[in-house]
Formats: structure tokens, sequence, C-alpha cells
């Protein structure tokens, strides 16, 4: 038997994207605006959300920001009451707001607790939140990293979050397929974006060398997991450069 061109589209669909403002983040609200799905995003810098949302203003859908910070219940609460009244319903919902940090011994208390804050404690309590919102059909990309597997030195408070949210999807992908909900996992290399150390122009020669990615690569892996018939589940989904040198 064969099936071809069986494929989900995104146009006219509600997903709400976290951290769209900059890298991966951007490059997913924009992929989804330009197949005509209307976005809602949020980022902590005014702005830059500014930029963000203007840069959008000729795609397809419609994209639609906040500025909030989901370190704090209140950051989450305020984007998901903006969800109700922008978008009155979500079809899918995409965890990708994230900050790098320094190895723990280097960062002061707060500031690593900050880090788990945001990615890790914010990712589940949005994910929580979009559950309460999404129907049979609905979908959940969580954005990790292989950072979860590597354990690169240097990552250790990142790489943390990035496994509790490795650990979260997996489990939460069997709690609630009965529902009709599908969780997936896309789990990037380097990607050049304004968290990597090195220069612009050093990051366009990685990118040449094959040892960095864009952003975009990772966008295209959130919309083949969108797209996909209701009978798959892509469960995880590794993106690294061909040429990445792993530790």
């Amino acid at each position: 038997m064969t099936v071809q061109g069986e494929r989900l589209t995104v146009q006219g669909k509600n997903v709400i994207v976290t951290g769209g403002t900059t890298g991966i983040g951007r490059a997913i609200v924009c992929s989804l605006a330009d197949k005509g799905a209307r976005v809602l995003t949020l980022g902590r810098n005014e702005a830059a959300l500014a930029e963000a949302l203007e840069s959008f203003a000729d795609a397809r859908g419609e994209v639609h920001g906040i500025s909030a910070d989901l370190g704090t219940r209140e950051g989450v609460a305020r984007l998901f009451q903006e969800a109700d009244e922008r978008l009155g319903h979500i079809d899918a919902f995409v965890s990708n707001a994230a900050l790098g940090a320094d190895p723990i011994d280097e960062m002061e208390d707060d500031a690593w607790r900050y880090v788990v804050d945001v990615n890790l404690v914010g990712a589940l309590a949005c994910t929580r939140a979009a559950l309460e919102r999404l129907d049979d059909g609905g979908q959940i990309v969580i954005i990790g990293s292989i950072s979860a597997a590597i354990h690169a030195p240097g990552e250790s408070v990142y790489s943390a979050t990035k496994a509790g949210l490795a650990a979260f999807a997996e489990t939460l992908r069997k709690e609630v397929k009965d529902r009709g909900i599908r969780v997936g996992l896309v789990e990037p290399g380097t990607v050049g974006s304004d968290m990597q150390e090195p220069s612009a122009d050093e990051q366009r020669e990685m990118i040449a060398r094959h040892e960095m990615l864009y952003a975009e690569d990772i966008a295209e892996a959130v919309d083949f997991i969108l797209t996909r018939p209701p009978r798959v589940d892509v469960v995880t989904l590794r993106v690294e450069p061909r040429m990445q040198e792993l530790p």
C-alpha cells in the first residue's frame, strides 16, 4: 500500500509559540505565519518584540505578541489570558522559550534558579495551561536540546533543564495520547542565534562548514511534526549539524 500527499496544514490553525522574538522561536513563528497560521508569541524584551512583530507584518497569517516573563506565574497567566482573548482556542502549543547558562559554580544563586524557572518550570506551567485548552487533535511541540544527552562541560545548568524537558515530553506523551493529543520533542544541535558566543561572522563560517544550523532548519522540523496525519506520532526529532563535534 502506498500513501502519498497525506499531509496536514497549519493554515488557519491557532498556535502559541513561546520565545518567538529571536533565534529558533522567531524562525518558527515566521514559518507558521507564512503558511497561514494565527500565532501568538511572547518575549521578555519589549523592543525586540516590537521589531519581531513588524518583521511578520507581511505574513499570510496573523502574529500577535505580548511582553511577559515565563519565569513567573504572572507571566504565564498573562500569556494564556491573551491567548483566550486573541485566539479563542488553540490547536497547537510550541514550548521554545529558554535561556543559556554558565556552569553552576560560576553563577549567582538567583541567576541559575531563574534559568531553571524559565527553561523548565515555565515550560511545564505553559504546557499545563495549554492542555486545558487543547482538544482532540491538538499538538504540543517541545524544543529541547542535544545537551540533554551529550552533557557538554560548561552546560551543567542548561543541560539539566533540557534533560528535564526530555523526560517530561516522553512521559506527557503517554499521559495524554488517549485524549487525542500528540507530544513531540525536537532536540537541536548547535544553531546560529544570539544565544551563541561566536560573532555573527563566525557563525556564518561555522554554518558554511556544516558545524552549525540555521534556526530555519529547526522551524522546518517543527512544521514536519505539526503536519503529520493523526496516526503518526513524532516522538523525538534530533537535528544537528553534520560536522558538529560532540564531547
